[in-house]
This record gives C-alpha cells, structure tokens and sequence, in this order.
C-alpha cells in the first residue's frame, strides 16, 4: 500500500515472557477499533469521493484489508499515524483483481469483503494464513449465495475459496441462525448493491457498527421489531449513494481489556486508558467486571462520530467469581480470553456460557484458554460451548508455556496473567499480537508491566 508502514513477514516464532514486576501507573491510548478500522476502509471505497480516516488500526488485519482494496482498484494512502485516505469508486464500481486477495489472519476482513464482492460481478480468489485457511466461511457463504454469488471452496467452505459475483444481486430477507456482527455486515454489505431492501433478522443483538457507519455514509438503515421474543430486523434500503465521509476510529475496548485487566490484577495499579469505545453492543465485559468488584470509571465521555467513547480510569481490585449467561455473549465475544485470566485470579467458581462462536475465533478459543490455565494450575473445566474456572482469590503457580495457536488474543491475555502468577510464564509466539495490537508490548512496559523476549 502506498505510504504504508514498511511489514516484513516474521523470520519465525517470537516467544515472550511475562513476569512479576512493579505496580501500572499512567496513561495509554490503545489502537484504533479492528472492527471500525475495516469497515472504515470497505465503507469508504463504495462511496463517491475522497473519505479521510483518523485513528485507523495499523495492525496487519485491518493492512490486509487495504491491501485487497487496492487489487480491486480503489486508491488507498496512508498520509500520517494512523490517517489514511480512500478515494471511493461508488457502489459496484470495484474491478477484477488480477492476483490473488490475501487476508492473512483477518476473518473479519475476509467475511466483511465477501460481502462486498457479492454484487460485483467478477471473479475473485480468497485466502489468509494457516489459522485462516482453518475457519469455515459456510455461516457467510449460504446468505451470499442467496444473493446470487457463486462460490468453489475447500472442503467445510474453508479457504482458499473462489467467488463470482451476482450481476443482478437479489435483496434477501435473511434470518441469523445466531447473533453474529460478521453475517450480518456481510449481507448489509451484499445489499448495497441490490434493489429493494435486504432485510437481517438477528436473534439478539449483535455490535452495530456497520449500520451506524453506512447511515454516516448516507445509506438508509432502519432497525425494527422481529416476529419473535427479543428479534429484530435490520433493514437496508439498497443501491444508495453513498458519499465520502470523515471517519474518526475510537480506541479499541477489546484491545483495550488487556491493560484494564492488567491493572486491576497488578496490585496497587491506577491506569487511564483514552478515548475508548463504548458502543453499549460492545460493553459486555465492563458489565461483567463491574459484577465481579472492579473499580472502574468513565470520565469525560463524548461521541466520535456515531460511536461513544469515554476514558476509562482502572484501579487494581480484588475479584469475585461471575456467572456470564449466554445472552451476553455477543456483547464480549472476543473478550473471554482476557476474561479467563481475570476469573483464574478470582475468588470463587466462574462460569461462561453461549461461546460456541470461540470454537471457530482464530484458533479454537475454549481449547487454547483452557489448556493455558491448566498450564499455569488454574482447575478449569472445558465445556461444549463455555468455561468452568475456579478462582483461589489469589495469583495462580504460572511457569507454563503457552501455545498461542496463531491467536494474538490468547497470546495477550497469557501475558497479562504473566504479571502476576508466582513463575513467570512464557507465550510460545507473540507475533500474532501485531495482528491487532502492534505496540502491546511497548505500552504495557511504558506503564511498568515486565514482557520481553523469552
């Protein structure tokens, strides 16, 4: 990408340790939203004219995405930290690309653009890295086909994956077997290029940042009451203009979880974390954490944009044990690794349940949090689709070694427990963390957390 910062693929496996060290003191800014930095840049290069972004993720997944636009050729430029430039082709005006469009380890990203491409009707071949090659794609692929998207995939609709556009995109009333924010922005997307209204029926709600960017852009997007208890109807109006628009992404909360969490572990800790989104449909863990006794409050609170943010001040706690239902999955899904250590520290039994989804994250998240506890002594019982973890009300042996499995978010949440346990404790590769998270490390260090090189 042009003006991007320089990547190089990594020589091999990066193992970190982490250990007991002095309290966290300061403040930090996290990166920008992973979720709202794709969409952003997707967002952005269907509408007409030049749309600038503040605050964008520079992480490899939201690059990647960049990266894909511009095979389709859309002119995206970076022009300083963490501000870009995407000068939109319209809807429908992508081109064919002439090489392959490679995602590394964004399933966002992936899922995201294949329902871009939907209504483009060319010829498109997707892949990713090894953890993506082993995510199933079929939860988008069957809405997308009903559009009339043509798609040859491995076995399990698995990538590397072909697609063909529909010339005529049909608008779809699609019912959402289970929340999931990836489906629905999917299909929305899908539905720009289609006549009509494409309407998604969600279960229970799921994090609405497609919706509230495309009404940013223009586009006309209603939310309804469903048919049944706790439904509801997203409905798109299809083939708007959509015109350039002046983003401002807000810190990330899931990225944001790892120094809050290392703060309330770490005795005698107080952190600041700016500019935090807090989407009330992403906020499940600073409800879960305020249940199990954490000291955390929101100062200065405001709006970027359509999304709110708030700086969050965290003081170092003691925890009690939580049982998190099901339904509060789709509000923390991406935050029950982090969650996990926190619950390992805890005093009494914790219990997460619903997290089916975590099975096909990018490794499978219930395994990976598990088999890491039992690493470190924490008594942990795997569920089909949850987690039975029994807190002592202290910091667990440590000393284990932790296969990260290529997810960047099991490699932060060990570390964070790193800073506590009695043994320091090893993460097997921590270069996945860049995926997401580029200055993790450097950021939990400036605020007196011990990570470095194993």
């Amino acid at each position: 990408m042009p003006h991007a910062p320089a990547v190089t693929e990594p020589a091999g496996p990066a193992p970190l340790r982490a250990k007991r060290g002095s309290r966290l003191v300061g403040e930090a800014t996290v990166p920008g939203d992973k979720s709202i930095s794709h969409r952003a840049l997707m967002i952005g290069a269907l509408a007409v004219g030049e749309t600038r972004i503040e605050g964008l993720l520079e992480g490899e997944d939201v690059l990647n995405t960049g990266r894909a636009l511009e095979k389709l050729g859309v002119e995206v430029g970076r022009t300083g930290p963490g501000a870009w430039r995407v000068h939109g082709v319209g809807i429908g005006g992508l081109t064919e690309p002439s090489d392959v469009l490679d995602f590394g380890n964004a399933g966002t990203g992936a899922r995201l653009m294949m329902g871009v491409l939907a209504g483009h009707a060319f010829t498109s071949i997707m892949t990713g890295d090894a953890s993506l090659r082993r995510r199933p794609m079929n939860r988008v692929i069957e809405p997308l086909r009903e559009v009339g998207a043509r798609f040859v995939t491995r076995e399990g609709g698995r990538l590397p994956l072909a697609m063909v556009g529909a010339a005529n995109p049909i608008p779809i009333r699609y019912r959402l077997p289970v929340a999931s924010a990836q489906v629905k922005s999917a299909v929305l997307f899908a539905g720009l290029s289609a006549p009509g209204e494409t309407i998604v029926i969600e279960p229970e709600p799921s994090r609405d940042h497609t919706e509230l960017m495309l009404r940013h852009f223009g586009a006309r997007v209603e939310v309804r009451a469903g048919e049944g208890k706790g439904e509801h109807a997203i409905v798109l109006g299809g083939q708007p203009e959509l015109e350039a628009r002046h983003i401002r992404v807000p810190g990330d909360i899931s990225s944001a979880a790892f120094p809050l969490a290392a703060a309330l572990l770490v005795p005698g800790s107080e952190v600041t974390l700016r500019n935090v989104g807090i989407n009330p449909l992403r906020t499940g863990l600073l409800d879960t954490l305020g249940e199990m006794g954490a000291t955390i409050s929101m100062e200065t609170s405001g709006r970027t944009g359509a999304e709110p943010v708030a700086d969050l001040r965290v003081r170092a706690s003691a925890l009690k044990g939580v049982h998190v239902p099901a339904e509060r999955a789709p509000r923390m899904i991406d935050e029950y690794p982090i969650l996990a250590a926190l619950a390992a520290c805890a005093e009494g039994t914790s219990r997460f349940d619903g997290l089916a989804e975590l099975r096909v994250k990018e490794s499978d998240r219930l395994a990976a949090i598990a088999n890491g506890l039992k690493a470190c002594g924490v008594a942990v019982e795997e569920l089909k689709d949850g987690l039975i973890i029994e807190g002592r009300g202290r910091p667990p042996a440590g000393g284990g070694m932790i296969e990260a499995k290529l997810d960047h978010r099991i490699a932060m949440a060990f570390l964070v427990l790193g800073l506590v346990t009695v043994q320091p404790v090893v993460v097997d590769d921590g270069s996945p963390i860049a995926t997401s998270f580029p200055d993790f490390v450097l950021l939990m260090t400036r605020l007196g957390a011990s990570i470095e090189p194993a």
